[in-house]
């Protein structure tokens, strides 16, 4: 780590056809071995097959698929005295954003089907719905927190 000064935060760019950040930022974790182009047409095919499905526009789905998946604490391990603690800590904006779209990509992934941009696609529905594995992983983050409770005060 340097001990200069602090790394900059790097925003990304929209993406070119919805125009949205966070349309970009789902781009790059379905991104697999650099292959982009492969990653943008999965992720446009799951964003029209959202419209066909739901009828409705799919970023304001998937802004509500995120919003129900985004954990509001975490718990962290803090070494205090030779023993390990699970500490809950609260979720900053942008590393819960990140939780999300990590989670939604992983329980889509792991869907069965052989089409990545259904999986991906049925995943956004089923977690703006509040249903299915993503859900159940913040659920259980929560009550991961909720259990160590009594360590918040090693908070760091």
């Amino acid at each position: 780590m340097s001990r200069r000064n602090t790394a900059k935060k790097r925003l990304c760019s929209p993406d070119s056809l919805y125009n949205s950040r966070l349309v970009n930022m789902l781009i790059a974790r379905v991104l697999q071995r650099g292959k982009k182009n492969l990653a943008q047409r999965i992720v446009y095919k799951a964003l029209d097959m959202i419209k066909d499905k739901k009828s409705a526009p799919p970023l304001d789905l998937l802004e509500k698929a995120i919003r129900n998946t985004t954990p509001l604490v975490e718990v962290k391990a803090r070494r205090v005295g030779g023993s390990t603690y699970q500490v809950p800590m609260e979720v900053r904006s942008y590393r819960g954003t990140n939780l999300s779209l990590r989670w939604i990509i992983k329980f889509s992934r792991e869907r069965l089907g052989k089409n990545m941009a259904l999986k991906l696609a049925n995943e956004i529905i089923d977690a703006a719905n509040n249903t299915g594995s993503t859900i159940r992983k913040k659920e259980e983050m929560h009550r991961m927190a909720e259990a160590n409770k009594a360590f918040a005060h090693y908070r760091y």
